[in-house]
């Protein structure tokens, strides 16, 4: 009985923690970020202010948005061209590159 319970309340623990990104590489990030480069520059400082700057954002937030792309909850045609064909993990990568750059 006891054991159910910890399995509940784990359960329900990990429930309200939200999505978690998988641990991300910032060196294998740079390799996957070139198709990236063309908006959003290639250090995450776009040149046009059409497209937002991505460079020193918080890891999980730029995760997050790239995962809701990818689901189609957030809506950009391009954006969910790029990210349709990536992986968690490549998410991850870009998010822990974009997140170490420094912001401008």
């Amino acid at each position: 009985m006891k054991t159910t319970l910890r399995l509940a309340a784990v359960g329900m623990l990990v429930g309200f923690v939200g999505t978690v990104a998988a641990a991300g590489d910032p060196a294998a990030g740079e390799q996957k970020a070139n198709a990236c480069a063309g908006c959003h520059g290639k250090t995450g400082i776009s040149s046009s202010p059409q497209n937002p700057n991505i460079a020193g954002q918080h890891e999980q937030a730029l995760y997050d948005s790239m995962i809701a792309y990818k689901e189609g909850k957030r809506d950009h045609p391009a954006m969910k061209a790029f990210i349709a064909p990536l992986s968690d993990q490549d998410i991850a990568d870009l998010a822990a590159f974009y997140a170490s750059q420094p912001c401008k």
